[in-house]
């Protein structure tokens, strides 16, 4: 069983930091690779030609193998999730009067790009609302699914919700909408690198991923992962690096026509950044070296007692079937006012987020058990003042 890696962090002890949904905490090795790029950067001449290279596959290599994706010529690196999407709206086809199928309250980066496509071409947005009671997973997910037909041109998710890691069945969806020839594209911000996922099983057309949070990278960059059908489309900029033969200095005039294989094309201008882009290849490593299968364990042993604590005291939680294990909310008990809650666990230093109706918790490995019965009591204490 794998221990906390709290050590490994940039930690104030007196914080219970339970929300990298938010924003990871900085790994040790991250700064230090973010410090080195600072550096480097006093010393031009150090960098050569293959340094804009070298780190960007480097990159596409970790993010490929985390993914399980065939090659790592499916990736591209881009500064945020909206300019992937972006870049999956440019090569759409154009064809009116087709549905976009969207999870409501989903993050506007998933949204907006939707949104301006099918004002653009006449298409409708059509969003599936989470229903309220018992059994809300197993119903949204089926509602998802009643919603794909003949009209669908695209389904567009993250593979849990944002606001309270409501778990989509992503494999069901994907085989749905391929039987009706649409596309289906995922935002794994809040996911990938704490939750198992194979792109190939899934058979996922697009992946876009923020890599400040559960990738424990800076802020700034985004990966990207695109399938069989977008790989060779147009991207959002007609930057050098992109194109054929850009690793030749040399012969940078000698314009050419054709585009660096695969996703490369999609990659944004100065993605070689030489600050950022090493912390997001330490971050990686990282994250392979750990493996998500033994984060995911961590953290539910880790929450094992907090979720039926909370469960027993009112508070509601997701069925575990359909609650990621990495990041759930808790919806407050009737009678308990959210604003007393938010101001009892600042005052304690417990942070997490509020999204919603839900108190959004997300440890990673860098918690422990003081951290989860820090939360426990704090949420706890609210019910009992209730009470009294």
């Amino acid at each position: 069983m794998m221990k906390s890696q709290k050590d490994l962090f940039l930690m104030h002890g007196n914080h219970h930091y339970l929300n990298c949904s938010y924003l990871s905490p900085l790994l040790k090795r991250v700064e230090q690779a973010g410090i080195e790029g600072v550096r480097g950067k006093s010393r031009p001449w150090e960098t050569t030609p293959d340094r804009f290279f070298h780190d960007s596959e480097t990159v596409r290599s970790l993010f490929a193998k985390l993914i399980h994706a065939e090659k790592p010529e499916q990736i591209a690196i881009m500064p945020a999730v909206s300019y992937g999407m972006g870049t999956v709206v440019n090569n759409l086809p154009k064809t009116p009067g087709k549905e976009i199928v969207i999870a409501d309250e989903q993050f506007p980066s998933n949204v907006y790009p939707w949104e301006a496509y099918a004002k653009r071409t006449g298409n409708t947005i059509k969003r599936v609302a989470a229903p309220d009671g018992n059994g809300r997973g197993a119903s949204w997910n089926e509602a998802i699914l009643d919603a794909i037909n003949e009209q669908t041109l695209l389904v567009a998710l993250g593979n849990i919700h944002w606001t309270d890691g409501t778990l989509f069945k992503i494999r069901e969806i994907s085989e749905k909408v391929h039987a009706v020839g649409g596309y289906f594209v995922i935002d794994g911000t809040q996911s990938v690198g704490a939750l198992p996922l194979n792109v190939q099983e899934v058979k996922l057309d697009a992946l876009i991923c923020a890599g400040y949070k559960w990738l424990m990278g800076p802020y700034g960059i985004s990966l990207g992962y695109f399938g069989p059908r977008l790989t060779g489309g147009i991207p959002l900029e007609e930057g050098w690096i992109v194109r054929k033969n850009s690793e030749d200095f040399t012969a940078l005039i000698d314009y050419e026509e054709d585009y660096q294989p695969g996703a490369k094309r999609y990659d944004m201008g100065q993605r070689s950044n030489f600050i950022t882009l090493p912390m997001m290849r330490e971050a990686l490593a990282q994250v392979n070296e750990w493996g998500v299968e033994n984060i995911q364990d961590y953290i539910r042993n880790l929450t094992r007692k907090l979720i039926p604590d909370l469960q027993q005291a009112g508070y509601r939680i997701e069925d575990e079937e359909f609650r990621a294990t990495h990041m759930f909310g808790a919806r407050v008990p009737d009678g308990v006012e959210m604003s007393r809650v938010r101001e009892a666990l600042q005052s304690k230093n417990i942070h997490v987020s509020v999204r919603g109706s839900a108190i959004r918790i997300s440890p990673h490995l860098y918690n422990d058990d003081a951290d989860i019965e820090a939360l426990s009591g704090c949420l706890l204490s609210a019910v009992e003042a209730k009470h009294r």
